[in-house]
């Protein structure tokens, strides 16, 4: 988790979701993980909030054989949410519709994606997308785009930016260079992110072709 997918996540996804919401997360950074903690600090109060990864781990709720099978009953959560995890799914249209399925009808599924993120393995680096395309996924999933979006919105201040990684990913010697050379006109590397909200319809998917 970087603070770009942070800040693209309280700005266009933090209003989907209300108290009673029933939570998964897929692949979280921590417990509680770092979107937990900015969705419970905005609403004040604990949610139902459960977590699947393929890794083993006993903090999990789930742990799935698959990436594209959840050992999960279908309409199960009111918000389905991952970040930083698309660009790791080899087949992101298969996998999309697994977390259509465990999404409630009526309830939404939530991606935050990296475009500008260098290749990074965890094991696979697979994908980078723009609206557009996580638009044609959640289509494919009979899911409806309420609200897709891209960019940037850390290290504000600047006169010119390069699209990259977090500054966080560097030490703090290159970071405070950054920094200064960035008040003198030099581009300053930042993270560019996706994030999608979609919500589930009472129509079913599509079969794959």
């Amino acid at each position: 988790m970087h603070e770009n997918s942070r800040l693209m996540f309280e700005r266009h996804a933090l209003a989907y979701f209300r108290a009673a919401s029933r939570v998964l997360e897929i692949g979280p950074d921590g417990f509680p993980s770092a979107y937990r903690r900015s969705v419970e600090a905005g609403s004040g109060r604990a949610l139902a909030w459960d977590t699947l990864n393929l890794f083993r781990d006993d903090r999990l709720t789930f742990v799935a054989s698959s990436e594209y099978s959840f050992p999960i009953e279908s309409d199960s959560y009111d918000v389905v949410l991952s970040g930083q995890v698309i660009e790791h799914v080899r087949k992101p249209w298969v996998w999309m519709r697994e977390l259509a399925r465990v999404c409630k009808a009526g309830g939404v599924v939530i991606t935050i994606n990296p475009v500008s993120w260098p290749y990074h393995e965890a094991p696979i680096d697979c994908w980078r997308a723009f609206p557009e395309g996580v638009r044609a996924l959640y289509e494919e999933a009979a899911l409806e785009v309420l609200v897709s979006e891209w960019g940037s919105l850390e290290l504000q201040g600047f006169k010119r930016y390069l699209p990259g990684a977090s500054q966080e990913a560097y030490g703090r010697r290159r970071r405070l260079v950054n920094r200064v050379l960035g008040h003198f006109g030099v581009p300053v590397e930042r993270a560019y992110d996706t994030v999608t909200v979609g919500q589930k319809s009472e129509r079913q998917p599509r079969p794959a072709n």
